[in-house]
């Protein structure tokens, strides 16, 4: 059983709403793969075709094979010898038939056409031939220019090959410079005259966009600060999780401002050449100067702006000498040059600290998970694209039920909420698609093939009853807002749970209530069956997870007291935390380790009262999921007071308190 409490904060891994780039090489990967594959393809048929050719043409009646003057005057006294055709006293002649000979070396050959050198041709030997019916013909040695070029071709298409190979190795485009070009800036170009995006597509991140009207107003009026001495910021750094929209908010500054735009990601500096990458940093900043004014946008800076050191690889690597370049260029701006430099990454814990002094990355702007209104704003941005029953579809609603959130989470439910409408084959998108977008976006796809028995499924319906009753008696405890024995992703039951309000810090008692409600399902196993299984491995792993971090990082043990253990240990050159530091005792750590079975076990003796407590509530909640299969919250407070349950309702919510899992040893 899996109870999964995790917090609906989970960062997620796409930017909020990214717009369609307008020279974004006008391909997808998986064209562009594909369109290589059918021009190599080409390539390789033209080269098999030359190369047949040109045995063809240069010989187009087979090989000619040398023969002995004996074997000659065979042929020419059995009157074999049709044709002849003298070169330079070098006799080429034809056979009327082939012939079997043995050759110099011993071994039986078949002979069409041969070749000898005559030691000298006079009138005897040319009355012989007509003697023996030979038709012979005298030419002159010349030069084959069609043979010459045709044994050249096959050459000059492997070279013509090993070009086409070159640039697209290196993403060239066309003509033959592209080769030379590795160390060119590959940002793409976004002008004034191309579709902008403005403040008023970004929601959710009202902070951001108001430090970001500075920018904003100093790339529309430079004059007016530079008059007062005033310096504008040259490096502004997004800091935030994925998906919250800094890739969006870059654009929209260059929208607002009405200026050239370069964008390019951190792994586009390195290449396979040393050197690449601190070429074309320098001709990034080369088209910065010569487009002013412009911004210049860095996504990913993580990847070519972390922290420099030996490490593991030694201290001179590529990767090094581009940042080395990065950071001598933003040291070149002058006050009078109108680029700012923006640069994005949700790891800005390994960047250099060079960068990210004054003069360089001297403004750093946090964009967080939205809240509420946050949320709203963004479905409202997003909605707009779609055909919506604006009456039936409740946005706030929506919002309200989507805490922590991102704006590639949200913009997900949407477009998943107009998938299934028209797959419904519906006019408009009402509530019931959002809602079952959102059950889908948050714990997955209902699996269907998997056919649980009748034991499994009462175990499952008492486990996540056993979750769900210790949820609705802690105090404190996030509502539960949905209980489902459907098996969903790789959960085979989901209980759900969601905040009241936003949340930015725990108390003591909330985490130890959450402790209890991961712990739920294991006690209600025990108590009903009187058996484990294993499906509660990854509410054991969570909650001794919660426990450690309790008692090395926050805190709240009362024997080990307010200090933290286990320092990380961050290698530089990986820039991954690849051990940790041990800065404890042998006796500390044991101390540690008591401390967290202590506290998880008192979370599963809380978990085993509660539902002792009240065994027929336990009992009527999972009657109530073998019933239904899925329960909502006030069916779940109907349980608790003693009332009858109402009929199942459609409801989704985030996932966060436990879910049993298919999980086998």
């Amino acid at each position: 059983m899996n109870s999964n409490s995790k917090k609906t904060n989970k960062d997620k891994q796409n930017n909020q709403n990214r717009p369609s780039k307008p020279n974004n090489d006008n391909n997808s990967d998986s064209f562009q793969i594909g369109k290589a594959s059918k021009t190599s393809f080409i390539w390789l048929l033209i080269l098999v075709s030359a190369v047949f050719l040109s045995n063809f043409f240069t010989n187009p009646n087979g090989e000619e094979v040398e023969v002995q003057y004996s074997q000659y005057k065979s042929f020419l006294n059995k009157g074999l010898i049709s044709k002849a055709q003298i070169i330079d006293e070098v006799f080429h002649g034809e056979l009327v038939q082939q012939q079997n000979i043995i050759n110099r070396r011993g071994t039986s050959i078949d002979v069409k056409r041969f070749r000898l050198k005559l030691p000298f041709i006079d009138r005897d030997v040319m009355e012989e031939w007509d003697k023996n019916g030979v038709d012979y013909s005298f030419k002159q040695q010349t030069v084959d220019w069609t043979g010459y070029f045709l044994n050249l071709l096959p050459w000059v298409l492997i070279l013509g090959f090993w070009i086409f190979l070159m640039r697209r190795m290196q993403g060239g485009g066309g003509g033959m410079k592209s080769i030379f070009n590795f160390g060119k800036s590959k940002a793409k170009i976004w002008t004034s005259d191309m579709p902008k995006v403005t403040f008023d597509d970004v929601a959710g991140c009202v902070e951001a966009k108001e430090e970001l009207n500075e920018v904003v107003e100093f790339l529309k009026k430079p004059k007016s600060y530079q008059k007062l001495g005033a310096k504008i910021p040259r490096g502004v750094l997004l800091v935030g999780p994925p998906g919250t929209g800094k890739t969006l908010l870059a654009r929209a500054v260059a929208g607002e401002a009405n200026v050239a735009f370069f964008s390019l990601s951190g792994a586009d500096f390195v290449e396979m050449f040393v050197g690449v990458g601190a070429s074309r940093v320098r001709d990034l900043f080369e088209q910065g100067k010569q487009n002013q004014p412009c911004i210049i946008f860095i996504d990913e800076l993580d990847a070519v702006g972390r922290q420099r050191g030996a490490g593991l690889g030694g201290g001179h690597d590529e990767r090094e000498q581009t940042l080395n370049a990065l950071l001598v260029e933003m040291d070149g701006f002058e006050q009078n040059e109108d680029i700012i430099l923006m640069a994005a990454t949700n790891r800005p814990d390994v960047l250099d600290t060079a960068l990210l002094r004054p003069g360089r990355f001297d403004r750093q702007i946090i964009v967080d998970a939205p809240d509420l209104n946050g949320r709203l704003g963004i479905l409202e941005v997003h909605t707009k694209k779609i055909v919506m029953n604006k009456k039936k579809v409740d946005l706030k609603a929506i919002a309200q039920g989507t805490p922590g959130m991102v704006g590639a989470d949200l913009e997900n439910i949407v477009n998943e909420a107009a998938l299934l409408a028209a797959r419904k084959k519906k006019k408009s998108v009402d509530m019931s698609d959002f809602e079952e977008a959102k059950d889908k976006v948050m714990m997955g796809v209902q699996r269907t093939s998997v056919v649980l028995s009748e034991e499994e499924k009462k175990i499952t319906a008492y486990h996540e009853g056993g979750h769900t009753l210790v949820a609705a008696k802690t105090k404190g405890a996030d509502p539960v807002h949905k209980v489902t024995i459907i098996p969903r992703g790789r959960a085979l039951g989901v209980t759900m749970q969601l905040p009241m309000d936003e949340k930015h810090g725990y108390s003591r008692e909330y985490i130890n209530g959450r402790l209890a409600i991961l712990m739920g399902g294991r006690a209600a196993e025990e108590l009903i069956f009187n058996e484990m299984t294993t499906g509660a491995g990854n509410d054991i792993e969570q909650a001794t997870g919660i426990a450690r971090k309790m008692v090395c990082e926050w805190g709240m043990s009362d024997v080990v007291g307010p200090m933290t253990f286990g320092k990380k240990n961050e290698e530089v050159f990986l820039g991954r935390e690849i051990q940790s530091q041990r800065d404890y005792s042998e006796e500390m750590a044991k101390i540690i380790d008591e401390e967290v079975v202590k506290i998880v076990r008192k979370a599963q003796v809380t978990a085993e009262k509660i539902l002792k407590k009240n065994i027929s509530k336990l009992h009527g909640i999972a009657d109530a999921l073998l019933e239904k299969e899925t329960i909502d919250g006030e069916d779940v407070l109907a349980i608790v007071n003693g009332k009858k349950t109402s009929p199942s309702k459609n409801g989704s919510a985030r996932r966060n308190a436990g879910s049993r899992t298919n999980k086998k040893n």
